[in-house]
């Protein structure tokens, strides 16, 4: 894969500048883009993903959702059904992707969940519904500038960040680092807890943003145990299990139970993985298999992995969180 890149570097400069230009006709609003009257907030990113997208937004969904009512609407990336739909209890991974279906299995009668390629029909769509939702969350949206969020929150993870990175092919930008400009707030995930002011002060300098835009740092909270449906384990007690990652970045989650000291074999897999029938019978024969809560999701559904199959739930926490809180809620009222 890496030759490959190097291999396509000469077309760098091209999706460069195609990019670019995009950006440049929206910005002079010669291509158009619908503005709204009614709050929506957009989760993005510059990369190709392993931001932490999920964990921010359900960190907006526990901030925002007893002060409105609030909906998610996402692309549902790798779903095999087309247009709109809302999710309800026949939803499955397979009919609104992974991600949506986390949200919806986490907070399903607490919000609305949709998904749509089309973004702006997805907005009527919900709007529609009765009641309507107040605030709508746009997850993974950035780079969809046919709608125009009133509030950006762009995610950069601290050991990836844009500004070390060029776009693709080669490199993992969907467009050009000067697309940060249209971020609101930008916030550095994955970071060490232990992150210095120094080095925090170092890494807003590099960002090059406008004095307008507000910076944060966050990092993952794991939590002490594991769970399933059907049951709670101590990760302390674990034996040596089998970790399963079908996730962009699995590097945080490895160095965490390698501190953690647990022993563990990890089979790594693409994101967003559509796990095979051998692929189950495989895990089946192990043990004890540890994976992500997206993950979770999309294993869960073969129930020869019921008695075996556990995720470690993770939230993100926020450096000044008080102060990020108030800027999204300032936005909302």
């Amino acid at each position: 894969m890496k030759l490959i890149r190097i291999i396509l570097f000469p077309i760098v400069p091209i999706y460069y500048l195609v990019t670019w230009l995009r950006n440049k006709l929206y910005d002079a609003e010669i291509k158009s883009s619908k503005s709204y009257n009614f709050p929506i907030i957009c989760v993005g990113n510059l990369s190709t993903g392993g931001t932490g997208k999920t964990p921010m937004v359900e960190y907006l969904i526990r901030l925002l959702k007893d002060e409105k009512r609030l909906a998610t609407l996402s692309r549902g990336y790798k779903r095999k059904t087309d247009g709109f739909i809302l999710a309800d209890e026949n939803a499955t991974t397979d009919s609104i992707g992974d991600e949506p279906f986390q949200f919806y299995n986490k907070f399903k009668n607490e919000i609305s969940v949709a998904v749509d390629s089309n973004r702006q029909n997805g907005i009527v769509r919900l709007r529609s519904l009765d009641p309507k939702p107040e605030v709508v969350l746009l997850d993974d949206a950035f780079q969809h500038r046919k709608v125009k969020a009133g509030f950006n929150v762009l995610l950069t993870a601290y050991n990836n960040l844009y500004y070390n990175d060029i776009v693709l092919p080669t490199g993992n930008l969907r467009e050009p680092q000067s697309g940060a400009k249209r971020a609101d707030i930008v916030v550095v995930t994955k970071c060490r807890k232990d992150l210095s002011e120094v080095e925090k002060s170092k890494i807003i300098s590099e960002l090059k943003l406008r004095n307008t835009q507000k910076v944060f740092f966050s990092y993952i909270e794991y939590a002490e145990t594991v769970m399933s449906e059907f049951d709670t384990l101590e990760l302390a007690t674990l034996p040596k299990f089998t970790l399963v990652t079908g996730i962009a970045d699995a590097k945080p989650l490895v160095d965490f139970l390698a501190y953690k000291g647990l022993h563990f074999d990890h089979l790594e897999y693409n994101d967003h993985y559509n796990f095979k029938t051998s692929d189950i019978e495989f895990l089946a024969t192990k043990p004890l298999v540890i994976t992500t809560e997206k993950d979770y999701v999309r294993l869960s559904n073969d129930g020869r992995l019921n008695d075996k199959l556990y995720f470690l739930p993770i939230q993100i926490a926020i450096d000044q969180s008080e102060v990020f809180d108030a800027a999204v809620k300032s936005f909302i009222d």
